[in-house]
């Protein structure tokens, strides 16, 4: 749950809230391990997460049109996170910020500690949430699977041209949008932030998943099963959010 030795976690904060960006650039730099890159508005959110390519980015989810700022940020920067603050837990709520793509979320009751800790979290692929929201989620997976296409690890389903069910987590849809590219293991090991050993585990496990033998048979699954690129490089949960529930 930690970062490498020597190697700080780079946060970016989007807020409206002036009072919020200083306080909670306050709480985090107090954290040896957290380098908050800068705290802006919504505006300026895209921007910056483009050019900067934080680790985490930390968003305000108060807004009411929040979902939709957050799906236009998570596809702006596939190779970081974006973490929720200030979120009710609700059913609705929680299924509203996997389906946008976020890793993770911090509730509007939370604790200073708990912000630093579900960052942590996020960069080893974990989520904490409450046993009502888990159980939300689970009853999601499962309404999923009984009005979605049964694929059984055979691959992408193609059918009527309809949001499709890709067995693959969101790290997996990253790195074969990437391959796709023209990346290699190492190249792609750099554009994520891991070593390539671990990318090479993704592609044998994407390999497994889809029955196919190469890793440039991987993007060309993804393909027939008519995934766009903007879904590819992160926004997986608006195919199934029963992916992002892992």
């Amino acid at each position: 749950m930690h970062q490498k030795a020597g190697r700080m976690l780079r946060v970016l904060i989007v807020t409206e809230v002036r009072v919020v960006q200083e306080s909670m650039r306050c709480l985090l730099e107090r954290r040896g391990e957290v380098d908050v890159l800068a705290a802006i508005d919504v505006s300026q959110a895209r921007e910056h997460s483009e050019r900067l390519q934080p680790d985490v980015t930390l968003f305000d989810a108060a807004r009411q049109d929040s979902i939709e700022l957050l799906k236009d940020l998570v596809a702006s920067a596939p190779a970081s996170k974006v973490v929720a603050f200030g979120v009710k837990e609700t059913n609705e709520n929680i299924l509203a910020l996997a389906a946008a793509g976020t890793a993770g979320y911090v509730c509007n009751n939370a604790e200073c500690s708990d912000v630093v800790k579900v960052l942590l979290q996020v960069m080893s692929d974990e989520l904490t949430c409450s046993a009502r929201a888990a159980a939300s989620l689970y009853r999601r997976v499962a309404t999923l699977s009984k009005t979605s296409p049964s694929n059984a690890g055979n691959g992408p389903v193609v059918g009527n041209g309809s949001a499709q069910v890709v067995p693959l987590s969101r790290r997996e849809l990253q790195i074969a949008y990437l391959i796709e590219r023209g990346l290699t293991n190492k190249q792609i090991g750099r554009e994520l932030g891991i070593e390539a050993a671990t990318v090479k585990n993704h592609v044998h496990n994407m390999c497994e998943k889809l029955n196919v033998h190469r890793r440039g048979e991987v993007a060309a699954r993804l393909r027939m099963s008519r995934v766009p690129a903007s879904v590819a490089k992160l926004r997986a949960p608006e195919l199934n959010p029963a992916l992002e529930a892992r």
